[in-house]
């Protein structure tokens, strides 16, 4: 984005930051979490969750964002002088790294859009995804070939992502009117339609029947706080560089708030969806509604083909909006991710921000044939498993030590407040010295122990595979470490523009 470029109107930077949080894991994650963990009463430690680490940290990474007028590397560098910069640069490579698997599974959705329309996975989802469609291979180091169908999917996927952001937040602007409206229309569909088929009351009983001693149990609260902490779009870079292109006298504390609530309410309407249509299935199979409940990317690419199919009344029509839905829900997720990469780079280059966004996402392209493989599949759940369970913790954790501790929470907090209409208090200060802290210090702590005493995968991937994980997890950060040290003396290229004029 253009260096004087900034967002139209407070709407368009909450609906772009609602688009970045509102992706696949509304649709296949939070539903399923929640089945698992109370039902309705999963509700009660999710809003707790939400107010004591989402919000706050949403409003400290808009903070800084905002504060700085930088990309992260260069803000957490401006804020609290050098070295800390790579706190920002390991966000932006992992970041990086999300959008490189990310975008194939929105390629995959492209495909069955197409599959849709003669429902080509017949009547076994199953299957048809694993076997006919991945054509998924016996072993995590067995790459075989590139997948054709895959890679036409991929390339959409990213002439899509470039076209998107590449003229900043003029692109980004349009975009998001589409790809933030049109699922929520789109989800509203699949309530009604899903609500009105034979069975749906059951699924729904299943996803909101309150179970109360569930908040008796310790793992309960730390699945809030985990699904509310990977549902924010926090610690990915996203926030930060968005919020550099905030207006003067932005209500920072409103516009987080906002943000949360939205993401929330997507999610918990989302799953009136996928539990009313999960109650049809088992209906139609003659089962048990916990028969059928499954999360992540089987709910999307088994179960909810085998739900279209089973649908009385244009099934095809059904299936090419529910994977329109879940393109248009990943879609700026991912181009955020590549947007937050670039912003990043921008403060240290004199490239075109175009040009720069083209060689990201070429890059990024390159990096994901590997998961357009037969062995892909492996791979993305891999690497996906060690950025969730240990990244995004670790910088979320530094996020509030460093502004917490070292920066100063009042401060930030005092800033924050500055131009909001509803200010945040001491209980804010609290949440980023104690509470978030805590949480992610003790999940770390705890995915730690567990990755060391059963390795991810429970024996199916090997040691190797593993290993490749942890490298990831700890190579970011060194690699971070580096590329601050080699740029310790770059004060970032408006500091260089100022200087010379």
């Amino acid at each position: 984005m253009a260096d004087n470029q900034f967002w139209s109107s407070r709407t368009m930077f909450i609906l772009a930051v609602v688009g970045s949080a509102v992706g696949l894991g509304n649709i296949w994650r939070f539903p399923y979490v929640a089945y698992e963990n109370g039902g309705g009463a999963f509700l009660i430690p999710y809003f707790i969750a939400l107010l004591t680490a989402g919000i706050p940290l949403l409003i400290l990474e808009t903070g800084v964002g905002y504060r700085t007028r930088a990309g992260p590397p260069l803000a957490f560098k401006r804020l609290l002088g050098k070295g800390f910069d790579a706190l920002g640069w390991v966000a932006m490579f992992m970041a990086f790294l999300i959008v490189t698997y990310y975008a194939i599974i929105i390629a995959w959705s492209f495909d069955y859009a197409g599959f849709s329309l003669s429902l080509a996975w017949g009547s076994d989802p199953e299957s048809f995804f694993y076997n006919d469609f991945l054509q998924i291979s016996d072993s995590v180091f067995s790459l075989g070939t590139v997948n054709l169908l895959i890679l036409a999917g991929a390339i959409l996927t990213w002439l899509w992502i470039y076209f998107a952001i590449f003229k900043g937040v003029k692109s980004v602007e349009k975009m998001v009117w589409i790809t933030v409206t049109l699922p929520w229309i789109l989800i509203l569909v699949f309530v009604v339609r899903g609500v009105t088929l034979p069975g749906a009351m059951d699924g729904l009983a299943y996803y909101l029947t309150p179970n109360f001693t569930a908040l008796f149990d310790p793992g309960v609260w730390i699945a809030a706080y985990g699904q509310v902490f990977y549902s924010m779009s926090v610690a990915m870079a996203v926030v930060i560089a968005y919020s550099r292109f905030l207006g003067d006298h932005s209500d920072v504390v409103k516009n987080g708030v906002i943000i949360a609530i939205a993401d929330t309410l997507t999610s918990i309407f989302a799953g009136l969806a996928v539990f009313a249509t999960l109650g049809y299935l088992a209906h139609v199979n003659g089962v048990a509604v916990t028969e059928v409940v499954k999360g992540g990317i089987e709910l999307a690419f088994v179960t909810y083909p085998a739900i279209i199919s089973a649908l009385p009344v244009l099934p095809e029509l059904f299936g090419v909006l529910f994977f329109i839905m879940l393109v248009t829900l990943g879609i700026d997720s991912a181009f955020s991710l590549v947007e937050a990469v670039s912003s990043g780079i921008s403060d240290y280059t004199h490239m075109s921000g175009s040009t720069l966004k083209a060689i990201i996402c070429v890059a990024a392209f390159a990096v994901s044939l590997i998961f357009m493989t037969n062995a892909g599949l492996y791979w993305l759940d891999i690497l996906d498993h060690y950025i969730n369970n240990f990244l995004i913790l670790f910088i979320g954790l530094c996020e509030a030590i460093v502004i917490g501790y070292i920066y100063g929470a009042p401060k930030m907090r005092a800033f924050v407040n500055k131009f909001s209409d509803w200010k945040v208090g001491r209980w804010w200060d609290l949440c980023i010295w104690v509470v978030v802290p805590l949480f992610l210090g003790t999940a770390i702590v705890l995915n730690t122990i567990d990755g060391i005493v059963t390795p991810y995968g429970d024996g199916s991937y090997p040691f190797l595979a593993n290993l490749i994980g942890w490298a990831v997890v700890i190579g970011l950060p060194i690699l971070s470490i580096i590329v601050s040290y080699a740029l310790r003396n770059h004060d970032g290229i408006e500091a260089i523009r100022k200087a010379s004029d």
